[in-house]
């Protein structure tokens, strides 16, 4: 526990100091931008700019472009198929796809559309929801995709669609939200078109990496409740890897770079457990966005990705012409995750090399042992945490209990009821929340809330927030024995200038970490570890951000669906 409730005069602690040697390029001034707009705007030398009225320099949270005249509609089914055999060659029990497609097929619009998707529920016996990760989903709770939440589960043979507007741009991806069964295959890419804070000419569009295993998620579930985690048979990227016990199966990921040309590249960590290091051997990461938050260009030779993490980093195409070893990398704690692909990888090529041919430099060892990512960024857009008191109601203590292995928070394994979301007792206006929904009622309005983590157990945990970004206020270094929160000791390290936001964070395993969101966004907000063992066994909690507005923003078309939904699970 922390030791004393006020911290004061934080206001003026200075940024914190910078971890790479490259310092971050200056953000584009607005008058820069329009001058540049005057002759071009979204081109190779102008990607500041979007349009005329809208830039990098727009904040997003309070300014949108235009919807298009038309939604832009997906169409999707979901299917089960049994004895599924994986682009690297192995046979797996049973998948679940979406369209039949692995990974599911691509969102693709530009910021401010309007986005329409019909879900059709074709598995053979789960119910499903669709959650739009980091999508801010503002005053539109009703669509985040949560079941037991926000929604009751979408019935076998049943349909719904889900409607939100791209509010923000950059990377991000969808997936099920039903237990662990995105790790079956149910997840997706989602890519909004908007301004970048360095200049691109090609974007190679998403690059998922993601872990797999030989046995199906919900399988592993129960496993995992019993004799913890097994490791990954593989790492995919973009789906595809060689087979890592007969290399003849299956085929290397490949990238093609323009030479001379600047890439934009969206790296994006689907996996259900393994947070890992990647880097382009050869070539350095110009980052322009962590998660959905633009942030000044900053470059780096290689990046930490927590599970459910992305990045927009430029790559310039400015080495010799060949291919190179993209690598992926698991600190030797084995605490971030494990496989038994040693060296996973995929090959970037120059198109004036041989299409066909292997690296022939594998690189520096990496040398990182830590499951840390990085809090050195500097959003574009700039937010102040105020000085502010911390409420003891608002320290989170993360246990692990068992056998059976259950994550606890505060000495409660989340549990949410399927056939009563937490919606149905704000629509009614009923207060007697179960105790294993572990509701965390935020009635302020527009101001923000501060949340210490605490962490009792070694394995660090990527942290997800629903309907916001955080700001990472601060956190403790890597320890070996557990390390309390104490504000005499630990206030003087926090960040409340502009520090690092986005939507995923690393918990350091035997230690703390501070988090801020500004209670803008009236909803039922998941906040919860993103590896899909730990969540269901517990490891999450609900914010119940303003429940006495929810029920106004909810449209009538919204309702009577969300009833029809929660009709049709009964009826199982």
């Amino acid at each position: 526990m922390w030791a004393l409730p006020y911290l004061t005069g934080l206001a003026s602690i200075s940024l914190l100091v910078s971890l790479c040697a490259a310092a971050p390029a200056p953000a584009l001034e607005v008058s820069e931008i329009k001058t540049r707009a005057a002759s071009t705007c979204n081109t190779p030398a102008n990607r500041a700019c979007w349009t005329d009225d809208f830039n990098i320099q727009t904040d997003y949270e309070t300014s949108t472009p235009p919807a298009g005249s038309t939604p832009r509609t997906f169409d999707w089914e979901l299917t089960e198929q049994d004895n599924w055999v994986t682009s690297d060659g192995r046979i797996l029990p049973k998948v679940m796809l979406v369209n039949g497609q692995f990974p599911g097929p691509t969102i693709q619009a530009d910021w401010g559309d309007d986005i329409v998707v019909n879900v059709k529920n074709s598995l053979r016996t789960n119910g499903t929801s669709i959650h739009w990760h980091g999508i801010r989903q503002f005053h539109n709770n009703i669509h985040d995709g949560a079941n037991g939440v926000t929604e009751c589960p979408l019935a076998p043979g049943k349909s719904k669609t889900y409607r939100w507007r791209a509010t923000q741009y950059g990377t991000s991806w969808y997936h099920s939200h039903f237990s662990a069964q995105y790790g079956n295959g149910v997840w997706g890419p989602i890519v909004i078109n908007g301004p970048s804070s360095n200049d691109w000419d090609i974007d190679l569009g998403p690059f998922p990496i993601s872990d797999s295993y030989d046995k199906a998620a919900d399988e592993i579930v129960f496993f995992t409740q019993t004799a913890g985690a097994p490791a990954s048979n593989n790492v995919l990227f973009n789906g595809t890897n060689i087979n890592p016990d007969d290399p003849t199966l299956g085929r290397y990921a490949r990238v093609q770079l323009q030479p001379g040309k600047r890439h934009l590249l969206r790296l994006m960590n689907p996996s259900v457990e393994n947070n890992f290091h990647v880097k382009l051997v050869g070539h350095q990461f110009n980052v322009m966005a962590t998660d959905m938050v633009p942030v000044n260009s900053f470059t780096t030779d290689s990046l930490f990705m927590g599970v459910g993490q992305r990045y927009d980093v430029m790559i310039d195409a400015n080495q010799a012409s060949g291919n190179y070893w993209f690598n992926i990398t698991f600190p030797e704690s084995k605490l971030c995750g494990t496989s038994l692909n040693n060296f996973p990888a995929a090959i970037f090529t120059y198109a004036d090399a041989d299409p066909e041919g292997l690296p022939t430099t594998q690189g520096p060892p990496f040398n990182d042992t830590s499951c840390e990512d990085r809090t050195d960024f500097t959003p574009v857009i700039s937010r102040q945490a105020p000085d502010f008191t911390l409420d003891p109601d608002r320290d989170l203590q993360i246990t692990l209990d068992g056998p059976p292995f259950l994550w606890k928070v505060n000495g409660s394994d989340v549990n949410v009821d399927w056939d009563r979301p937490v919606l149905d007792y704000v629509l009614t206006g009923n207060t007697s929340y179960p105790r294993r929904e572990n509701l965390y009622v935020v009635d302020e309005r527009d101001v923000y809330t501060y949340w210490v983590i605490e962490n009792q157990n070694a394995l660090p945990h990527p942290m997800h927030l629903h309907g916001h970004d955080f700001l990472i206020l601060g956190r403790s270094a890597p320890q070996g024995a557990p390390t309390a929160f104490s504000v005499p000791q630990d206030g003087g390290q926090l960040n409340l200038v502009n520090p690092t936001r986005r939507d995923v964070t690393m918990l350091p395993g035997n230690g703390w970490l501070v988090v801020a969101f500004r209670a803008d966004n009236p909803g039922n907000w998941l906040f919860h570890c993103h590896i899909a063992w730990h969540v269901s066994s517990g490891l999450g909690v609900d914010f119940l951000e303003r429940g006495a507005e929810q029920a106004g923003q909810i449209s009538s078309q919204d309702l009577a669906d969300y009833q029809q939904t929660c009709q049709d699970k009964a009826k199982l």
